[in-house]
Parts: structure tokens; C-alpha cells; sequence
């Protein structure tokens, strides 16, 4: 006769891959809008659709920085200062890519 052990396992993360991609994608979307709409008046020399450029790629960015909040979650569950390290951690990487992803998006355009 075999025992069968009934394991179950925790899942660590609260929300799916896709929801936090979606979540920074959105962020970053709503951060260029804004910057795009103060910007003013574009340089005749820059190309017809260049604006398209950086709604693009922004988001795209943002969604990577949704993706390393959500490998971070591991860390935010252990609780205590690891929890507030992975916290602070997690915003940092969240913003060092929508910042490289604002560069590219801008690159010959308003980041020249």
C-alpha cells in the first residue's frame, strides 16, 4: 500500500504576470501622455509621426519594470526589513526602465 501525501503549495504572488505588466505599462503609458501633452510645439525638422515612437516604447518599458516587481514578490513576503528592501528595491528597478525607456522613446526627438 502507497501513502499519497496531500500537498498543496502557496503561491507567493498576488497578482499574474500579465496584471503587473498591464499595471506598468498603464503607469508609464499615462507618465508619457502627460510629458508629450506639455511638450509644445515639435521641431519641423523631426518626422510626421514622431510622438508614436515614444507611446510606444515607454509603455513597453514599463511593462519590463512590471515584470521585475513581480520576481520581486519573493522577498516581499518574508516580511521585516527584507519586505521594505524589496519594496524599495522593486520601485527603483521600476523606474531605472521606464527612465531607460523615456530616453529611447525620446532619442531624436526631444532627447537630442
Amino acid at each position: 500500500m502507497s501513502q499519497q501525501k496531500n500537498t498543496t503549495t502557496a503561491t507567493i504572488h498576488s497578482a499574474s504576470l500579465s496584471k503587473r505588466m498591464l499595471q506598468g505599462a498603464g503607469i508609464a503609458l499615462v507618465l508619457i501622455s502627460i510629458f508629450l501633452y506639455g511638450a509644445g510645439e515639435p521641431n519641423p525638422e523631426w518626422p510626421k509621426f514622431w510622438i508614436v515612437k515614444p507611446l510606444v516604447i515607454v509603455p513597453i518599458a514599463g511593462a519590463m519594470g512590471g515584470v521585475f516587481y513581480y520576481f520581486m514578490d519573493h522577498l516581499r513576503y518574508q516580511g521585516g526589513w527584507i519586505k521594505a528592501l524589496a519594496v524599495l528595491l522593486s520601485l527603483f528597478g521600476y523606474v531605472i526602465a521606464l527612465w531607460l525607456g523615456t530616453v529611447l522613446g525620446l532619442n531624436g526627438t526631444m532627447w537630442n
